[in-house]
C-alpha cells in the first residue's frame, strides 16, 4: 500500500474512528485502527466489536492494499506533523508503516488486516433517510436520560420506533423519561422497533457533519445491528435485546398546575441551585406562587450544611395552585439545556406526581421527571 493524503484529513479521520477502538481487549487487533485503499480514497475504521466507526478521506493512491496499526500510537504521530501530505507505506511482509511528512519518518508495526473483523455491508438506498440536523437534535434531546447503569442494560439504550412517516425516540433512567417525536422525509417501508446504546446514537451525533444533507438508517432483518450511512461515515451497532419498558403508562395526561417560564433564566438559577446542592443530595426546591397585583414567580432554592444556601427567583406565569417540589437538580438542568424555545411550560399535580417540561409552542418534545421526597 501506498497513499498521500493531508495531515489534517488524516488527524480528523483518526479523531473520528477513535472512540470505537476498545481500549481493554484480549484481541490486539481490536486496539488497532484499519486503514485500507477503498475506490480511490482511503478508508479508516475501528470497532470494539459492539461498535464500529469508518470513514473514508480522500487521498492519491499509489499502490493498493491494507493494514491495522495502533490507533492510539498512529493518532498521537500524526497530531504532531506539520499541516503538510503524509506519505504512507506498508511493507506486506512485516505489515511495518512508514509515515513521511517533511523531515519526519516513522514505521509503526502492524497487523495483517486479516485479521481485523468484518464490517458488514450496507445499502443506504435500502435505508431510511433522516435529516442530518434534525436527527442530531433528536439524539441530543433524549440520549442524556438514558441510564448508565450497567446492572440494567435495557436502560442503556434508546428506543427508536418507526411508523410510516413518523420516528419516535424514547430514554429513561428510571427517574425521567425524555421523549422526542419528528416527522420523516419519506415514510418507512416497514414499522421498526429497535432499542439501540445511547452511546452508540452519541457517537452518530457526534461523526454526522451539520448541514442540510440526509443519512441512512439501515436495519437488516434478524441481524440484531443497525447500521447508520452518511456522507463520508458510516457507524454500525449491535442492537441492545430486551423490552424497553412501556413508558407511556408514567405519562401524566393532565394537570393542575401550569407554569410558563423563560427558559434562558430557569437554566441560569437551576445552574446557581445546582454549585450548592451537588456537594450534598443534589436537591433544588421549587416554589411557585400566584400573585394577583403582579407576575407569578417561582423560587428555586439550595442549600447544604457544607456549602450553605442559594435562592433565585423569576417571574413566570402561573395558571392553579401553588405548591413547592423537590426535584433533582443535575436532572432539570440538563433537560433545561437542550429546550430550544425561549420559553417553556413546566406542568405539574403534587409533590409526589411525576411533572412535565416542554417547549411551549412544540409539542414534538416532552420530558416526565419524578420529584424527589420533601422530608
Amino acid at each position: 500500500m501506498k497513499v498521500s493524503v493531508s495531515q489534517q484529513q488524516l488527524a480528523h479521520g483518526l479523531n473520528l474512528v477513535s472512540r470505537a477502538v476498545s481500549p481493554r481487549s484480549t484481541l490486539p487487533v481490536l486496539a488497532n485502527v484499519l486503514l485500507a485503499t477503498d475506490e480511490g480514497r482511503l478508508r479508516l475504521a475501528a470497532t470494539n466489536l459492539e461498535l464500529g466507526v469508518s470513514c473514508w478521506i480522500g487521498a492519491q493512491i499509489g499502490e493498493e492494499g491494507s493494514v491495522t496499526v495502533p490507533a492510539r500510537l498512529l493518532s498521537d504521530m500524526v497530531n504532531t506533523l506539520p499541516n503538510d501530505t503524509v506519505q504512507m507505506s506498508v511493507n506486506m511482509s512485516t505489515f511495518t508503516l512508514t509515515v513521511r511528512c517533511g523531515a519526519s519518518s516513522t514505521e509503526i508495526k502492524g497487523i495483517d488486516a486479516q485479521e481485523f473483523p468484518p464490517m458488514p455491508a450496507s445499502d443506504p438506498a435500502e435505508g431510511i433517510q433522516l435529516k442530518v440536523n434534525d436527527f442530531k437534535e433528536m439524539i441530543q434531546q433524549v440520549a442524556f436520560a438514558a441510564s448508565t447503569d450497567e446492572a440494567r442494560p435495557v436502560l442503556q439504550g434508546v428506543q427508536m420506533t418507526v411508523s410510516g412517516d413518523e420516528i419516535a425516540l424514547a430514554a429513561t433512567d428510571g427517574f425521567r423519561v425524555s421523549v422526542r417525536k419528528a416527522t420523516l422525509p419519506q415514510p418507512s417501508a416497514r414499522p421498526l422497533s429497535l432499542i439501540i446504546p445511547a452511546r452508540a446514537l452519541n457517537e452518530v451525533a457526534r461523526i454526522a457533519q451539520d448541514g442540510d444533507g440526509t443519512l441512512s438508517l439501515i436495519a437488516p432483518p434478524g441481524r440484531g445491528q443497525v447500521i447508520f450511512h452518511m456522507e463520508s461515515a458510516e457507524l454500525v451497532s449491535q442492537l441492545i435485546d430486551g423490552n424497553f419498558p412501556d413508558y407511556k403508562v408514567i405519562m401524566p395526561r393532565s394537570f393542575k398546575t401550569h407554569t410558563i417560564v423563560s427558559t434562558t433564566a430557569f437554566l441560569k438559577a437551576c445552574k446557581q441551585a445546582e454549585i450548592i446542592a451537588r456537594n450534598g443530595n443534589n436537591v433544588a426546591r421549587l416554589s411557585m406562587q400566584k400573585h394577583d397585583d403582579r407576575p407569578g414567580e417561582i423560587e428555586v432554592s439550595a442549600q447544604s450544611e457544607e456549602t450553605g444556601t442559594n435562592e433565585t427567583k423569576i417571574d413566570a406565569n402561573i395558571e392553579g395552585p401553588a405548591l413547592v417540589l423537590a426535584f433533582n437538580v443535575k436532572y432539570l438542568r440538563e433537560v433545561l439545556e437542550v429546550v430550544k424555545t425561549p420559553n417553556l411550560v413546566l406542568e405539574t399535580n403534587d409533590q409526589k406526581s411525576p411533572a412535565r417540561v416542554q417547549p411551549v409552542g412544540d409539542e414534538n418534545f416532552q420530558h416526565v421527571i419524578m420529584p424527589m421526597f420533601l422530608g
